[in-house]
């Protein structure tokens, strides 16, 4: 049977509950052989990053632990010298796991909407397949795409077995996450000195006051 590999990528600047939400819904909904966490080194669409590699490690951990989510912590572009791209990622994890194997890349629907974006988005398909669940305030409609992501995709939505088969070149459609969570909110939250309680997990907050994190 071939085996079918999650990746949900991501700053992780926390970690928070919408985070644990994706891999937690597609968990349930694709049942993969591996669901791998892949923390952003060097984003290079963002600003440099508030809380170190070890700390961002170490909360994602304890988030999924927390959650009885089965994850493993892929380090690759932490490691990476250079500045992180998605197509990068799923070229190493195609290489490592061979043509046969199912990949499937976890993105909120606000991503899908900045797809074009991305180095090489259209290779992205060559390699993997995505999995997009909806967030409040993004609709999976195509009208609400860039016309070129709307056309890429209008030929590539595909049903769970299909991705959990296949290799790559598949887009499954879930509009089942009603969480609406940034790592933004939570750090401007924190740095007012509000509680986050209901925006990360209780592990997480703790880990965040004990080491004294994003703190003005």
């Amino acid at each position: 049977m071939t085996a079918c590999v999650a990746l949900l990528g991501g700053s992780f600047d926390p970690v928070h509950h919408g985070h644990v939400a994706l891999a937690a819904l597609f968990s349930t909904l694709l049942r993969p052989d591996q669901l791998r966490v892949v923390p952003a080194g060097r984003p290079w669409q963002k600003d440099g990053l508030h809380a170190s590699a070890a700390d961002r490690v170490a909360m994602l951990a304890m988030a999924f632990r927390a959650a009885a989510l089965d994850v493993v912590i892929d380090h690759q572009e932490i490691d990476r010298a250079a500045p992180t791209y998605t197509i990068d990622t799923l070229r190493q994890v195609r290489a490592e796991l061979g043509p046969e194997a199912s990949i499937v890349f976890l993105m909120g629907a606000d991503q899908l909407q900045q797809l074009d974006s991305w180095r090489d988005w259209r290779a992205l398909f060559d390699y993997a397949h995505i999995g997009v669940a909806a967030r409040p305030g993004f609709t999976l409609a195509h009208a609400a795409l860039p016309a070129v992501v709307a056309q890429e995709i209008a030929t590539r939505q595909g049903s769970l077995e299909q991705l959990r088969t296949t290799p790559s070149g598949r887009v499954f459609l879930a509009e089942a996450l009603a969480v609406d969570i940034s790592a933004t909110q939570i750090r401007a939250a924190l740095q007012r000195g509000e509680q986050a309680n209901s925006l990360i997990p209780p592990v997480v907050l703790d880990y965040i006051q004990q080491h004294n994190l994003y703190k003005i």
